[in-house]
């Protein structure tokens, strides 16, 4: 295979209010948790609905955006790729890992009439690009 690639497309809602922390070297790093819904049809003919649970983080002026406008309940459209994160349990020593989504970009999502939303007066998608304009018109 010649080379790799890895982006991560989701829609989904806020499972809670992001934390916004900062590094050391004050970079905001942002964290919250992502309700995916999948509807499908079984193989006897019921719909059916299935829920993933995602993890992820934002950096930089992404997260200090997201951690600002986006809550608990609220809909949101990321793009970003995989990381695995490993470490060793405290408790037993065993090796842990989890895997997780570092946002690359995002868009707000209007839950009232099912549209996007401005992220930065230069984006008529509603996309927030990093180092974009502070000021978040809705």
């Amino acid at each position: 295979m010649a080379g790799s690639f890895n982006k991560v497309l989701l829609m989904g809602n806020l499972t809670r209010d992001i934390e916004l922390r900062h590094t050391s070297g004050n970079q905001a790093v942002a964290n919250f948790g992502l309700a995916v819904n999948r509807r499908f049809r079984s193989g006897d003919g019921d719909m059916r609905e299935e829920t993933t649970f995602v993890d992820c983080e934002a950096w930089g002026k992404t997260a200090e955006t997201m951690s600002r406008y986006l809550h608990k309940g609220r809909p949101v459209f990321i793009e970003g790729r995989l990381k695995l994160d490993t470490w060793q349990d405290k408790n037993d020593g065993s090796n842990r890992s989890k895997l997780r989504v570092v946002v690359e970009n995002f868009q707000f999502i209007d839950s009232r009439d099912g549209g996007t939303s401005n992220a930065n007066s230069g984006s008529a998608s509603g996309q927030y690009e990093p180092g974009g304009d502070d000021d978040i018109p809705f």
